[in-house]
């Protein structure tokens, strides 16, 4: 059930982020869950770091200079966007950053661009697999 870009582009950005949310959790649930093994309490903790908004906000910085001209002109308006709440435990410049890709995200999904939407979250998911984002958890786990 894909939406017209134009029809996608009218809606606010916490909305396009709130379906993005969605689409890129289940994307890592299924990538741990396919890759990793584990418990749920275990899938649960290795969820969340690649979904906070640090992570987040680490791969919309090294990412959006790839992104389309419709991608960019979503990334800007879900950074722009006037946050009504703010995580305790996040920084407002990387839930910012973190709200903008879940908006390109939601905006793909919405669109039904699946391939494209496939291949940015394939790529976050790699460049928050590096090694220092390990080394994190592990020191946090310990």
């Amino acid at each position: 059930m894909a939406m017209t870009t134009d029809e996608v582009r009218l809606m606010q950005p916490a909305v396009l982020a709130f379906m993005g949310d969605a689409v890129f959790n289940l994307f890592i649930r299924e990538r741990l869950i396919l890759e990793r093994k584990g418990t749920s309490h275990q899938l649960h903790l290795y969820a969340t770091d690649y979904v906070k908004a640090s992570s987040q906000a680490k791969v919309s910085k090294i990412l959006m200079a790839g992104f389309t001209e419709d991608e960019t002109y979503i990334f800007r308006r879900g950074r722009n966007a006037k946050s009504t709440t703010v995580p305790k435990n996040a920084d407002i410049q990387d839930y910012k950053y973190a709200t903008a890709f879940e908006a390109v995200l939601g905006f793909l999904h919405l669109t039904g661009q699946q391939e494209r939407l496939n291949a940015l979250m394939l790529k976050a998911a790699t460049i928050i697999e590096k090694p220092e984002m390990e080394t994190e958890h592990h020191e946090e786990s310990k």
